[in-house]
């Protein structure tokens, strides 16, 4: 695979783990910034930020098992 390919599609999957695991903690840690939003809205967003986390994580791995040196 070429360098600069692999290196766009680490970095993508660093994002999105480092997003989700921002939000996991936020929900986790700071439910205050909720406000308005409902429990639905929370759980919601809370699910969401865990898939993100897995896909994050997985293409990591996916990466690292199959180009990784």
């Amino acid at each position: 695979m070429n360098k600069l390919v692999y290196e766009m599609l680490k970095s993508s999957a660093e994002a999105d783990k480092a997003k989700a695991m921002l939000s996991l903690d936020l929900l986790g840690e700071n439910a205050v910034g909720i406000g308005d939003h409902s429990t639905e809205d929370f759980y919601k967003n809370a699910e969401e930020a865990l898939v993100l986390l897995e896909s994050a994580e997985s293409r990591l791995e996916t990466l690292e098992k199959h180009y990784g040196g």
